[in-house]
């Protein structure tokens, strides 16, 4: 006996956007979430969303579009086994921020002090905070609006089926019957087994995301026979502030900071991005170091989690790289002449030994800032492939009937393999994109 029009598993941004969605479309729904509160990885996000030809960045006088967007992320990417989707989350991303802005109230804005990884012109959304929780805040606002029941503490154990469809799932050891379900799990970054399996290279990196990614999803989709997809992509973050534990925002690399070792020296091209940089600071040993300036410290400090991380001590200074470097304990020498050759490829007047293109407000003036970071592993990009109505494929083709999946259950968007293909915003907009495309979906199919 069906209990439910649209079970959602996992209350993240994919879930709860879901659950709006089919909610508005007239479905009776409910969520459960295995952890105590709500949020996930959404959570602990910046709350970006690119959005191309937005009617925002039309008023900014800014000209995009999908079709820019779609070889903005393949440049980055390569090919993967989600090209389609790619094409997808591209062409629905002005009208989905347009609906988080418009219909539904969220506090977020058109960042244009930044492009961020992997976009050719200012097109991500986020919350003026910068703090993912802000998003997922106003997303919990509009499914209490709606009345829409969250049981958070609620394990999910399997789903059920009946050989042909899903036909709902064991939570808390008591079957729920459900027309449709979404798998929002998130991924499987917590998994460390199935981290070692898949993405061997950031394996021992500290993991900073939420702790309920640990691969379900992955697991009940293959015992039904599900595709997967992009299994060794990842999501890693090159600088968390160490030992705060909070990002190092890339706002201070991308305006001109740089990255050094132990040595002083830099070690790569930091144009490669907060997630592609990842592993070459893993090979760096346990700590490497951002180098800053005061105009760069003032931009980053609009961001709030950067101000409260700069508020804990996290950047030190001093007047010349000598003292930095001693303060830091680091080789003196090594960063005096990193910081002296980056500061002439900053003016032109010899090619960065790294090949980096970008340098923003470089060259480095004093006083100088640095301060102590560490990579991590933040989500994997690995999952369900899905058809473009968010339901899970097949991997003997056609679809698993019933069954929906998104955000880091399904798979990304971000390359086959490695961090290198992950573009800002990615992950968010593949858990809104699919949560909203899987609730009007469900409501079209059960309304026949």
């Amino acid at each position: 006996m069906t209990d439910l029009d649209f079970l959602v598993i996992g209350a993240g941004a994919c879930g709860l956007a879901a659950a709006i969605a089919a909610h508005d479309a007239g479905l009776g729904v409910a969520i459960v979430e295995k952890r105590d509160r709500p949020g996930g990885n959404s959570a602990l996000s910046t709350g970006s969303i690119p959005g191309a030809g937005s009617k925002y960045q039309r008023a900014a006088g800014i000209e995009d579009s999908p079709d820019r967007m779609i070889a903005d992320l393949m440049a980055v990417s390569g090919p993967h086994d989600a090209d389609g989707l790619t094409r997808l989350m591209a062409r629905i991303s002005a009208p989905l921020c347009e609906w988080l802005i418009e219909d539904l109230g969220c506090r977020m804005e058109l960042i244009t002090a930044y492009r961020h990884v992997g976009h050719s012109v200012e097109r991500l959304h986020a919350p003026r905070s910068r703090r993912g929780q802000d998003l997922v805040d106003d997303l919990l606002a509009c499914v209490a609006g709606r009345g829409v029941p969250l049981a958070v503490g609620n394990a999910v154990d399997g789903l059920t089926d009946d050989g042909d469809a899903v036909t709902g799932a064991i939570v808390a050891g008591e079957a729920i019957g459900a027309a449709k379900v979404l798998l929002a799990t998130n991924g499987f970054a917590a998994n460390r087994e199935m981290v070692r399996a898949n993405c061997p290279e950031i394996a021992e990196a500290d993991y900073y995301g939420a702790l309920g990614s640990t691969g379900e999803a992955v697991d009940w989709g293959m015992r039904l026979g599900a595709a997967l997809g992009n299994m060794a992509a990842y999501q890693g973050y090159a600088a968390v502030a160490y030992p705060q534990g909070q990002l190092l925002s890339w706002t201070t690399i991308e305006k001109g900071g740089i990255l050094v070792g132990e040595d002083g020296r830099r070690f790569g091209n930091e144009d490669a991005g907060y997630s592609g940089f990842a592993p070459q600071v893993m090979g760096q040993g346990e700590t490497a170091w951002a180098v800053i300036d005061q105009r760069i410290h003032q931009v980053a400090l609009a961001e709030e989690e950067y101000a409260e991380m700069a508020g804990m001590g996290a950047i030190r200074w001093a007047d010349d790289t000598r003292a930095l470097a001693e303060d830091a304990g680091i080789d003196p020498l090594g960063l005096t002449e990193a910081v002296t050759t980056y500061n002439a490829a900053a003016r032109g007047h010899l090619p960065d030994p790294f090949g980096r293109q970008a340098f923003a407000l470089a060259p480095l003036e004093p006083p100088f800032g640095i301060a102590a970071v560490k990579p991590g592993l933040f989500h994997t990009q690995g999952g369900l492939l899905v058809d473009e109505h968010a339901r899970v494929r097949r991997a003997d083709g056609g679809i698993i009937r019933n069954l929906f999946a998104g955000g880091g259950a399904a798979a990304g968007i971000s390359g086959r393999a490695g961090a290198a293909g992950y573009a800002s915003g990615n992950g968010l907009l593949t858990a809104l994109g699919l949560g909203w495309i899987a609730g009007r979906r469900a409501a079209a199919e059960a309304k026949g």
